[in-house]
């Protein structure tokens, strides 16, 4: 029998699954950088209440269904959506791929949607937001995972003053690019998978320690490797990159159950 607690974790890691499958998130076209016509997928909790918009940022792959034009959201998408909108956060997911024209980056060089371009997506998607009626005053925040937590970098050392309050990157990569480089101008926090053969967790300690005091949170979960926050109990499998390499890839329960209520907990902390 489970106890008590255990059970109180498993029905919130569960839940907002079942919950995401009844929130249905609807397309919308807003203003992009350079006059780009920005596809994202936006949902709204119910109610009416204005809330802090989130601006949840893909991974490598992309948001593209199987014609490579219709955008959709994946499952680790939904259970993240679910999770925000339970705490009253409007959602928008900038589809930065699609709306160029483009399939995914994963393992590619020199890709044109990289962190800097999809950091103004992120942006311009937090500005369109705060002129929206159910979004609260303040500012946005950030959430990414992989590329899109490269993308988070990259925004959090552009965003001007109130437009951004903070975010939360999964397992980005953290390389030498200039704007991941640069100083980020609000809390961050970093969530890395010490066994991540595909955006390896040093180069983000290095980053973060150039950052002023208290500025960038990092948890390693030892265990962990690339996508760990992935809904299901599946095992890593490994996986060939464009580049020629090969990563490993999968969910770790044990890392997403101490991860997804920090992430939260993080969040939550920015909206006061």
């Amino acid at each position: 029998m489970l106890l008590p607690a255990r059970l109180a974790l498993l029905l919130a890691l569960i839940l907002p699954v079942a919950a995401a499958r009844a929130a249905e998130p609807r397309p919308v076209t807003l203003p992009g950088p350079g006059g780009l016509a920005l596809q994202a997928l936006l949902l709204t909790p119910e109610g009416g209440a204005p809330g802090i918009p989130v601006i949840a940022l893909h991974g490598c792959g992309g948001l593209a269904g199987r014609d490579g034009k219709t955008i959709r959201l994946g499952a680790r998408e939904r259970d993240w959506a679910a999770r925000l909108l339970a705490a009253g956060h409007p959602v928008i997911f900038p589809e930065s791929f699609v709306s160029r024209g483009l399939g995914p980056a994963c393992g590619l060089r020199d890709f044109p949607a990289g962190g800097e371009v999809r950091g103004g997506d992120a942006l311009a998607t937090a500005a369109w937001a705060q002129a929206q009626p159910w979004a609260a005053p303040g500012g946005a925040l950030l959430l990414g995972w992989s590329h899109g937590g490269s993308t988070v970098l990259a925004a959090a050392a552009a965003a001007p003053p109130g437009l951004i309050r903070g975010g939360v990157a999964f397992y980005p990569g953290c390389g030498p690019s200039r704007r991941a480089r640069a100083e980020a101008r609000m809390p961050l926090l970093l969530l890395l998978g010490a066994r991540d053969d595909w955006t390896p967790p040093a180069a983000c300690h290095a980053w973060a320690a150039m950052q002023p005091a208290g500025r960038v949170a990092l948890q390693d979960f030892a265990t962990a490797g690339h996508g760990f926050d992935a809904p299901g109990e599946t095992l890593p499998r490994e996986r060939s990159l464009a580049d020629g390499r090969r990563v490993t890839v999968g969910p770790d329960p044990a890392a997403r159950a101490v991860a997804i209520p920090r992430a939260m907990d993080f969040l939550a902390t920015l909206s006061r």
